[in-house]
């Protein structure tokens, strides 16, 4: 299946019967949020929280995308990594 819009790369993503790496994850997450709220302009998450701060580097990774860009970029991380996890 290949998908054409944000959602339904999302909904694939739920068909995955094994789980992506921590990067690739990692990658979706911050495409993803490229893609649904533009560049990310929240304060870095302090302390120990150290999933939620790569979380949060990982969307620092696509700033400057456009919300377009970056929905293309997910969708065919998506079909890519539903190659090897589905």
């Amino acid at each position: 299946m290949k998908p054409t819009s944000l959602e339904e790369a999302v909904e694939l993503t739920k068909k995955f019967t094994s789980r992506p790496s921590n990067e690739e994850l990692l990658k979706l997450y911050g495409l993803y949020k490229q893609a649904t709220e533009g560049d990310n302009n929240e304060e870095r998450p302090g302390g120990f929280d150290f999933k939620a701060a790569a979380k949060h580097n990982s969307w620092l990774n696509f700033k400057g995308k456009s919300k377009e860009e970056a929905e293309a970029m997910y969708i065919a991380l998506v079909e890519q990594l539903a190659n090897t996890h589905i």
